[in-house]
């Protein structure tokens, strides 16, 4: 009896649908920012400590390098954010079909795409 489950599931040769996509970068978005928070609460810390403290974080916060890391964080920020709305606009009954589904994985990419692009250049 030959088995129908599949043998190879080389992952960069499986054609996923949209909607796995989305749910994949919503739970690594989520992980960014679980990461993230501990990153921004060192640096808060660190600039509440003391005046100095505050002027050496906002030093650091001037370099290209944190500016990015600022822009990830924010952008991942705004990914979940808008794939979290999606979740309660389903949560309601709204765009639980399949192509309701795909519909709402495109508008997810599209609004976080402009909100991620609005973001970058009101931090650079």
């Amino acid at each position: 009896m030959k088995s129908q489950r599949p043998v190879n599931l080389d992952l960069r040769t499986i054609k996923l649908p949209i909607t796995a996509y989305t749910s994949i970068l919503h739970r690594v978005s989520g992980v960014i920012l679980f990461i993230g928070i501990a990153l921004m609460l060192f640096v808060l810390d660190a600039s509440l400590s003391s005046p100095e403290g505050f002027d050496e974080v906002r030093g650091y916060l001037s370099s290209p390098l944190a500016k990015l890391i600022v822009w990830a964080l924010l952008s991942a920020l705004l990914y979940h954010l808008v794939a979290g709305i999606r979740h309660l606009v389903m949560d309601t009954g709204h765009g639980e079909t399949l192509e309701g589904g795909k519909l709402g994985s495109k508008i997810v990419i599209i609004v976080s795409a402009v909100l991620i692009v609005l973001a970058g250049v009101w931090i650079w």
